[in-house]
C-alpha cells in the first residue's frame, strides 16, 4: 500500500505535520508499517477543503483532520488489511 500526505503549503497549514505522524503511530500500533510505503507528496488540487489531502492507493481523500482521521484510517487502511 502506498500513503501520501500532501505536504504542500495549504495541507501543511491545516496540520500535514500532525497526520504524518498519526499515520506513523497507527502504522506502527496496528503492525502494518512495514506494508505501507508513507511518503509526502505536494499538492493533489484539493486546497479548498477544511483538512489535510491524503492519497491511499489510488483513492484521494481531502478534509483530513486530527478529528476524523481514526474513522478514514480504519476505512482507507486498516479494511484492506483485514
Amino acid at each position: 500500500m502506498d500513503i501520501f500526505v500532501c505536504i504542500g503549503s495549504s495541507c501543511h497549514l491545516k496540520g500535514s505535520y500532525q497526520i504524518v505522524n498519526l499515520m506513523k503511530e497507527n502504522l506502527d500500533k496496528n503492525g502494518i508499517a512495514d506494508k505501507v510505503n508513507l511518503n509526502g507528496a505536494f499538492c493533489f488540487g484539493k486546497c479548498s477543503g477544511d483538512g489535510v489531502t491524503v492519497k491511499i492507493d489510488d483513492e484521494i481523500i481531502s478534509g483530513v483532520n486530527k478529528e476524523n482521521f481514526s474513522e478514514i484510517f480504519s476505512s482507507y487502511v486498516l479494511r484492506k488489511f483485514k
